[in-house]
């Protein structure tokens, strides 16, 4: 069994009080291993969003126990949360989230820059990212010169540029046409299988989440159902991502 990286612990999460008070979670206890590929799935309002923010250290429990390597999270400062996400969590979202106005390159820097990287250890590191999700090549366009497919790769490349050990995907194809979707979803499970990335992904497409290994199902602020998924999808073995020229 690979290493315990996450666990969660009783963890609820309250919003508002009184009349107001919304109980987002209601006590949920997750582990999760290094290397693998989770979906996180359940309808809206389910609490699938508001675990993702906890797990990503965007936001803190009410209550219970969030440990990431040993180390209690919901104990830490602002700072230390923040500095942890910069050194362990890479992050994707639906709207891409680039820079109009910046090149890919730039775009990928951005988390080393606010590390405080020197300029080229940030050029080096954002090239191999951007090599590794087939965008070599594309380093000086900007996001407006690309399709949403590639723009995608940009941010899954800004995503693995700090070497994190784990990425949190919300909703990465839920922009993309169906062929860029699964492209987007072979990328993932590359990166999962070949660099043992820890991929933690909500979703509401079964067909996407059916590439990941684990099923984690919410339903009203409780996890509802916790299954493996013996038979993920998989890419064409051998065959490489293609590359978008459009």
């Amino acid at each position: 069994m690979s290493e315990l990286l996450i666990q969660l612990r009783g963890v609820t999460k309250r919003y508002g009080s009184g009349v107001a008070e919304l109980m987002a979670l209601k006590g949920i206890d997750l582990d999760i291993h290094a290397g693998e590929f989770v979906a996180i799935m359940g309808p809206s309002g389910s609490g699938k969003s508001t675990a993702m923010n906890i797990l990503g250290c965007l936001d803190t429990p009410t209550a219970g126990q969030y440990l990431f390597k040993g180390a209690h999270v919901e104990a830490l400062s602002r700072d230390q949360r923040a500095r942890l996400r910069r050194r362990y969590l890479g992050f994707v979202f639906q709207g891409f989230n680039l820079l109009a106005r910046t090149s890919a390159q730039e775009n990928v820097e951005l988390p080393l820059l606010y590390r405080g990287d020197s300029a080229s250890v940030r050029r080096a590191a954002a090239a191999k990212a951007l090599q590794a999700v087939g965008l070599g090549g594309w380093e000086h366009h900007t996001p407006a010169e690309l399709s949403g497919g590639q723009q995608q790769r940009v941010a899954i490349a800004r995503a693995i540029v700090t070497e994190p050990a784990v990425v949190l995907a919300d909703e990465p194809t839920g922009n993309l046409d169906t062929q860029r979707s699964h492209e987007i979803m072979g990328l993932l499970m590359a990166l999962n299988q070949d660099h043992g990335i820890t991929v933690l992904m909500v979703t509401h497409e079964a067909d996407m989440a059916a590439y990941a290994r684990r099923m984690v199902h919410f339903i009203d602020g409780r996890i509802a159902d916790d299954v493996a998924n013996p038979n993920p999808t998989t890419a064409a073995p051998g065959v490489p991502l293609p590359v978008e020229t459009s």
